[in-house]
């Protein structure tokens, strides 16, 4: 439980230590793992120090145990070396400093590296990070490289020399950090993960020389995996030779198999540009005169037509055409009008021949009363009733008179013209 303090009733510094050391000693034994850093035998000492870092964090321990312990891997284990430990923590009050004190020491071989290697392989792969789809395109020309390597190594120099010779007008913002041992990781993490964070980088290529297994360990790290997978812009691996093949080469957007194959697959070659563009300047110089050809060639064979080198003939044609129907029109409304006629003819023959008028031709007269009735019968017709009479040249005024003697039973009334 949490020890109840004020400012008027402080502990002690020696009873701080002792409750430090007293929760200490309440975790007991464990099984620790880690890479030596230091190594400490001094002669004639029964202990040997050791400092235990973990590869991935800038965190480590110190560690002692008795020289019989250490002795039985001395023969396979040296500064570098992964190892596990068994050992309890122990609290040195006087110093207030921890420390583990290791009861075996347990050195990791490469065959269990790889299994273990295998294993994390296989959980980054379930989670997605080796997938094909979050690889990202390289620039065809990237303006600026961030370089991860070694100072002054053989990959720094492979990946400069080949990309300048490729392409002089490359620039490089270049990040010198361990790439093996203990500091390998965070030194490669903070220098990622800085040029990430660089505006004007356009590709970052985290480079190295060829190595053993357990020098080219820091690259299959977790954390290291976790950052580059993280990154916004692109990342080329190019780590040990073709048969290396670190965890880091799975998650990197480009692997390359060695620093010089990344200088020729970041960095376009300027001749073989040079002469890619001459090829499509001949090229396309080739399709326009083969389309100028062709076009004239077309128009040359339009011209051959006959439409073409006499355009009236088309106009000519065109007006024998009109002349023809309109002859043709011109006929066809003649014969027309001449049936029309002789229509019209027999119609008006027929309505004159039986037209009133013509019966009154022939000596027939009409009788009309003075409101214009016709007269049909003698008895419709009053004594000295005035009439009208027409003929057919005009008409004139009668006057009706008695019947003669010895008419019929329905003598017509006789006419008189009036005085």
């Amino acid at each position: 439980m949490a020890a109840h303090t004020s400012p008027d009733a402080p502990l002690p510094v020696g009873e701080v230590s002792r409750l430090i050391g007293g929760w200490i000693d309440r975790l007991g034994a464990v099984w620790v793992e880690g890479q030596i850093t230091q190594l400490s035998r001094r002669p004639g000492a029964g202990v040997v120090f050791l400092t235990l870092r973990d590869p991935s964090h800038d965190i480590s321990l110190s560690v002692t145990c008795y020289r019989a312990v250490f002795d039985r891997v001395a023969d396979v284990v040296s500064e570098g070396a992964r190892v596990v430990v068994h050992a309890k923590p122990e609290w040195y009050a006087p110093r207030g400093q921890l420390s583990l004190r290791a009861a075996e020491i347990r050195p990791v071989g490469v065959g269990e590296l790889l299994a273990r290697l295998e294993q994390l392989k296989k959980s980054l792969a379930a989670e997605g990070l080796f997938a094909a789809e979050r690889k990202r395109a390289l620039p065809f020309l990237p303006q600026l490289i961030g370089l991860v390597c070694g100072r002054a190594s053989a990959a720094e120099r492979d990946v400069l020399e080949n990309a300048r010779h490729r392409w002089p007008a490359v620039r490089f913002e270049v990040r010198n950090v361990p790439v093996q041992g203990v500091h390998a990781v965070p030194g490669v993490i903070e220098a990622v993960q800085e040029l990430d964070a660089h505006p004007d980088v356009d590709v970052i290529v985290v480079a190295r020389g060829g190595g053993s297994v357990e020098d080219l360990l820091p690259f299959s790290d977790e954390q290291l995996v976790r950052t580059v997978a993280a990154c916004r812009t692109p990342v080329v691996s190019a780590i040990g030779h073709e048969p290396d093949t670190p965890l880091l080469d799975l998650v990197a957007d480009l692997r390359a198999s060695t620093p010089t194959d990344a200088a020729k697959r970041v960095v376009p070659d300027v001749g073989e540009e040079l002469t890619r563009v001459r090829h499509l300047r001949d090229r396309a110089l080739r399709c326009v005169e083969s389309l100028l050809d062709r076009e004239e060639r077309g128009l040359a064979a339009a011209r051959a037509r006959p439409c073409m080198e006499r355009p009236h003939r088309m106009v000519e044609e065109r007006e024998e055409q009109i002349d023809a129907l309109a002859a043709r029109g011109r006929r066809t409304l003649g014969h027309l009008l001449d049936r029309a006629a002789s229509e019209l003819t027999h119609t008006h023959a027929r309505v004159v021949a039986l037209s009133p008028a013509a019966t009154l031709r022939r000596g027939y007269a009409v009788l009309q009363h003075e409101d214009g009735r016709v007269v049909r019968a003698a008895t419709e017709v009053g004594p000295e009733e005035e009439l009208r009479a027409r003929v057919a040249e005009g008409e004139f005024a009668v006057r009706a008179v008695e019947p003669a003697p010895g008419a019929s039973d329905e003598p017509a009334p006789a006419v008189t013209p009036p005085a």
